[in-house]
């Protein structure tokens, strides 16, 4: 699956429908289709076989116009980031993208989230001057 993510996600240059290039990395692999056992100890120490079967959906989503668009939220500060767009599809698939410059953005994580509705509660994604231009 290492050599999926790889010639997919890292080896290709991928692009939003609203012509954002988003960057994927091989170290990504890990954060993206491990699972904690633990919520609190957030240790990633189980390969999600749900996470897994659905790899080729983070493309899809990044380019789906009619995904949802929301901000994304900042645990530590208990605030909405600006730089970061949450795409939902298919009802409760996230994909997580972190702006980083004009039309550039990196992945951030995707995953199935059973309780969706906190993230449906925040606000709309904004396109900005600082990442789309004019």
């Amino acid at each position: 699956m290492r050599i999926l993510w790889q010639q997919e996600y890292c080896s290709q240059k991928i692009f939003t429908f609203d012509g954002v290039r988003v960057q994927f990395y091989d170290d990504m692999f890990d954060h993206c289709f491990f699972e904690s056992v633990n919520r609190q100890e957030k240790d990633k120490s189980v390969l999600s076989l749900n996470r897994l079967e659905k790899m080729l959906w983070i493309k899809d989503t990044l380019q789906d116009p009619d995904a949802i668009f929301k901000k994304g939220w900042d645990n530590g500060r208990k605030e909405y980031f600006e730089d970061r767009r949450v795409a939902i599809v298919k009802g409760n698939y996230v994909v997580i993208i972190r702006f980083i410059g004009l039309l550039k953005a990196r992945f951030v994580t995707a995953y199935v989230k059973e309780d969706i509705e906190n993230i449906m509660n925040a606000p709309d994604f904004e396109k900005s001057e600082k990442y789309f231009g004019k």
